[in-house]
């Protein structure tokens, strides 16, 4: 079997985000799909195509063979944006693999501890009580667990009006739904240590399941010091890639939870090891996921063989893969079943693809702070 094209493909499936899959096609009639970290689709679409070249008659099962060639062979090695591109084509390569064996991708990495996988969604609301409303909606539903960011624009220290107005909404969301469903906070990276520590704090009472980023992850140092003052569970990781991104962090005791994305860590195989990693530590893994429904099937892969996996991350109910997948995946009482089919598990529909193409660069615009115009973290 040999690979004989790669395709990119800049999805809008029309709800305001931006999506990039990786299609690749062999001679023998199989093709495999892999999703790529979206910000700068078409500059991530060109990083997935400056492999093709290298790819193009290769035999797509030497699967770790590919990975070693692609990140070691060039002497700049990673970075976002080339990581993002191996993780792709990584998670088509392992489609492929599944199908040309005709067994899903968890059968080939030893085996599903689980038989479901419990997700999360985000929970939204501009005022409290709309947050407080969304979240009954939500266990009514069926979920009992679900994440949001309850920080808004932070400065290096922030008085005691926001750490007040933060709190509220922490407990309002808790008050809506009780203590039988677990609510975790993101903070985005927007806060710095001294006043992660404060909000943490604060917070307690609410018990949350992880507070994810509290501070940016660039400074593991500073995420040590964070959670040696903290009582609550610290999450870590969507902006890490590859094993050696986590290293560090799992050396310093800087998290307990992990949240390496498929998407963007350099794959399926690359977010198992680092589970395993962290395994060692005692840590928990909770794959991110905020993108599309073919980086949801690799995360469900990776969350069938794992186990200390915790929770798979799930936006909302629009990125299950409706239009886009044939058979989108179904979210029954907080969960999604384990997948069965070959491969990945996913029937892309391409006639989606080809109507809903991302034709412009996104942009999230710039997040200033009143007053002085200066930059907020975002």
């Amino acid at each position: 079997m040999k690979i004989t094209r790669v395709l990119t493909y800049p999805v809008d499936p029309g709800f305001g985000v931006g999506w990039l899959f990786v299609k690749i096609e062999t001679d023998a009639e199989i093709s495999g799909w892999g999703e790529c970290l979206p910000d700068k689709a078409h500059i991530q679409a060109e990083a997935v195509r400056s492999f093709e070249q290298y790819l193009i008659g290769q035999d797509p099962r030497r699967i770790t063979h590919h990975w070693q060639s692609m990140y070691r062979g060039s002497f700049w090695r990673g970075g976002a944006a080339l990581t993002a591109a191996i993780s792709g084509i990584e998670i088509a390569l392992w489609d492929i693999l599944g199908k040309s064996l005709g067994v899903p991708i968890w059968q080939l990495l030893g085996g599903a501890v689980r038989d479901r996988i419990r997700v999360y969604q985000h929970l939204r609301g501009n005022t409290n009580e709309e947050l407080a409303a969304n979240a009954k909606k939500q266990v009514a539903s069926g979920y009992d667990a679900m994440k949001f960011c309850p920080l808004p624009k932070m400065r290096p220290i922030e008085g005691p009006r926001l750490v007040k107005e933060v709190v509220e909404r922490v407990q309002a969301a808790r008050e809506a739904v009780g203590d039988s469903v677990d609510i975790a906070l993101d903070f985005h990276g927007r806060a710095t240590p001294a006043m992660a520590i404060v909000l943490e704090e604060a917070m307690r009472p609410y018990s949350p399941l992880f507070i994810e980023e509290p501070v940016l992850p660039e400074n593991v140092d500073a995420l040590a010091q964070v959670v040696k003052q903290f009582k609550t569970p610290l999450a870590t990781g969507e902006r890490l890639f590859t094993k050696w991104g986590f290293r560090e962090v799992l050396e310093k005791g800087a998290a307990s939870i992990l949240q390496p994305d498929p998407c963007v860590c350099g794959g399926i195989f690359e977010t198992r090891q680092i589970g395993a990693m962290g395994e060692v530590y005692y840590a928990a893994l909770a794959p991110h996921n905020p993108y599309g429904p073919i980086n949801l099937a690799a995360s469900l892969q990776i969350a069938a063989i794992s186990p200390n996996f915790l929770i798979q991350e799930l936006v909302d109910e629009d990125r299950l893969g409706g239009g886009c997948l044939v058979t989108p995946f179904v979210v029954e009482n907080g969960s999604i079943a384990l997948p069965t089919a070959p491969g990945l598990g996913v029937e892309v529909d391409e006639a989606f693809l080809a109507a809903h193409p991302l034709s412009l660069q996104r942009d999230h615009g710039r997040w200033l702070h009143e007053g002085d115009g200066s930059v907020a973290d975002w």
